[in-house]
């Protein structure tokens, strides 16, 4: 990380972390506040996870210098409040649903958490004069086949669509985060402890990984760029699941490894046998940062995103599914629902 760039951005700013109290988020509070910024809020709607960072903060820093704000992105008065009361100059934006089969069961509620909050974040920042908004997205937002994916996708677009010279507006993608919820490492070890079966989706199924450390230190670097962009890591190679809960096997203590099987489970709706960084019409181009790329030839918003936007945020307030996957579909071409998400808009079980 360049310190000395990173800490320009951030020294004596006012800066806000929505899901502050998530994996992702808390650990990027906890690398904020060593930058010294002026005053750092950090916005959840868990009381647990948000208690839990502001323990791990007063350690390292003075009360003062921080607060902790109970609220959800999806409360538009909640956060005209929270944007009255504090004047954020700085917003990094990583409250997100992430489970891909979860969401796929509850479409309407992935929509409104990591699309419309995210559009309605862009316009209040823009509005309220922030300089800098960075969206942590994700690789399952490229030629998305879950709603997670196609709802990540949307808030890439709208980010696009809404900065400016004043406001720069910046996405970065990353990909499985070890150590973050949900990650597979944890299950594996978990699974692993109890002697099995460790339970991979299908045998060919690959990922990319960051370590937790790796992925702060990009988000970071990609914040303090000059305009608004869209970033994505350095990787080489993606990594096979099922190899690596065999070298997990392989490399535990447990007395009973011998005999711990893996069970092959099938993909779940919504996920992909392997994941990808670039859409077909970008391109990745080298930084100052070894290990972030700036992505070129990124497609802009179509004429007609505002009207899609509105016609979105009356499908989910309706609670109207079908219309609302038509909107999605109208915002995001490449994105092909899956059988579960389909059958919910027909109003059948998933």
């Amino acid at each position: 990380m360049n310190g000395t760039v990173v800490g320009q951005a951030v020294l004596g700013k006012v800066i806000l972390v929505t899901g502050a109290g998530g994996s992702i988020g808390s650990a990027l509070a906890r690398a904020l506040g060593s930058f010294r910024p002026r005053h750092l809020i950090l916005l959840d709607d868990s009381e647990r996870n948000l208690n839990q960072v502001v323990t791990q903060l007063a350690s390292s820093i003075d009360s003062r210098q921080f607060s902790a704000v109970l609220g959800n992105v999806c409360d538009e008065e909640r956060m005209l409040e929270i944007f009255g009361r504090y004047r954020p100059e700085v917003v990094y934006h990583a409250a997100a649903f992430k489970h891909v089969p979860l969401m796929e069961i509850n479409p309407l509620a992935a929509v409104a958490n990591n699309a419309l909050a995210t559009y309605n974040l862009a316009k209040l920042s823009r509005k309220k004069g922030v300089s800098s908004l960075i969206l942590i997205s994700t690789d399952k937002a490229v030629n998305p086949i879950s709603i997670m994916g196609a709802s990540k996708r949307v808030a890439e677009v709208a980010l696009a669509a809404l900065g400016n010279s004043k406001t720069r507006m910046s996405v970065i993608r990353l990909g499985n985060v070890l150590g973050t919820e949900g990650s597979v490492v944890p299950l594996f070890l978990s699974q692993i402890s109890q002697g099995g079966p460790v339970t991979v989706t299908h045998r060919d199924a690959t990922r990319y990984f960051l370590s937790l450390d790796e992925a702060v230190d990009l988000i970071l670097e990609a914040s303090a760029t000059r305009t608004g962009e869209l970033f994505i890591p350095r990787v080489i190679d993606p990594v096979n699941i099922w190899e690596m809960a065999l070298e997990m096997i392989k490399k535990s203590n447990s007395e009973n490894q011998r005999v711990i099987e893996i069970s092959i489970t099938g993909l779940r709706p919504g996920d992909k046998l392997s994941e990808e960084f670039l859409y077909p019409a970008e391109t990745a181009a080298t930084t100052d940062h070894p290990q972030l790329l700036r992505v070129l030839s990124a497609e802009r918003s179509s004429g007609e995103f505002e009207l899609n936007m509105r016609r979105l945020a009356s499908a989910v307030e309706a609670r109207d599914i079908a219309s609302s996957l038509d909107a999605i579909c109208h915002l995001v071409p490449e994105y092909r629902p899956t059988e579960t998400v389909i059958r919910l808009s027909q109003g059948l079980p998933a």
